[in-house]
């Protein structure tokens, strides 16, 4: 490689880490207190007015949750496989099952087993959100609606209404589930940041359609899905007051 084709590269490395950042919903601030590199530094280098470095872009990396290589723009080795590096967050763990640095991100999401009920606190973000429940029995509350999903089951999530996952009899629960950029913040990067006790075991979103199996997965962002659709499992699980544990 010779100079030029250096500077190429160099080059495109500050633009590709702002992208990385905004697809995320990351501020400046926010990534400074994460990684303890300045946030004039960080601003920097995406400027490109600072030469990316090693210990620069490695707590980056880890950061985004991406191979140093996609930082800068190195070619793949024909290797296709994910290495799997979990991120736990209040008691849930994540599995990134995916390495794209942008769009709709893959992930094992892990509700451990808990002794006693816990008081659901809904919540709200912008995009959407798909999942597929491995194991376990699943309970997501929607608005007023209580559902418990069990193994088998899938749910699509449009994430603008009030919406909450945990444990439906205090088993542990395994699922599949996709978040677009604003659910990957919200649940992965920023899981319970400022949200209370109560709310920091299992937050996930929003206008709901269930089935045994999906026919797809939307990629819209933030865009209204179908009138909601439940299965037969879902739709006759009983009512319960929100807050109560089955």
């Amino acid at each position: 490689m010779d100079r030029t084709t250096d500077d190429e590269v160099l080059d495109a490395v500050g633009p590709r880490l702002r992208a990385l950042r905004r697809d995320r919903g990351i501020t400046l601030a926010d990534l400074a207190t994460t990684t303890g590199v300045s946030e004039s530094t960080l601003s920097r280098l995406e400027n490109g007015q600072r030469r990316p470095t090693l210990e620069l872009l490695l707590p980056l990396a880890r950061t985004y949750n991406v191979p140093l290589d996609d930082l800068v723009g190195a070619p793949r080795t024909g290797d296709p496989r994910v290495h799997l590096k979990p991120v736990s967050r209040f008691g849930i763990t994540f599995v990134p099952l995916s390495r794209r640095p942008g769009g709709v991100h893959a992930f094992k999401m892990i509700i451990p087993a808990r002794p006693g009920p816990l008081e659901p606190a809904p919540r709200t973000h912008e995009g959407f959100e798909w999942l597929y429940v491995l194991s376990g029995r699943l309970r997501l509350v929607l608005g007023e609606r209580d559902l418990t999903l069990p193994p088998g089951e899938a749910a699509e999530f449009d994430t603008s209404l009030p919406h909450w996952l945990g444990t439906a009899d205090g088993g542990a629960v395994e699922l599949l589930i996709l978040f677009g950029p604003q659910g990957l913040r919200a649940h992965v990067h920023h899981a319970g940041d400022t949200a209370p006790a109560s709310a920091r075991m299992g937050n996930v979103p929003a206008s709901v359609r269930t089935g045994n199996a999906p026919s797809s997965a939307r990629t819209g962002k933030g865009t209204p899905g179908p009138p909601v659709s439940l299965s037969a499992e879902a739709e006759s699980a009983p009512g319960r007051r929100r807050g109560g544990h089955p």
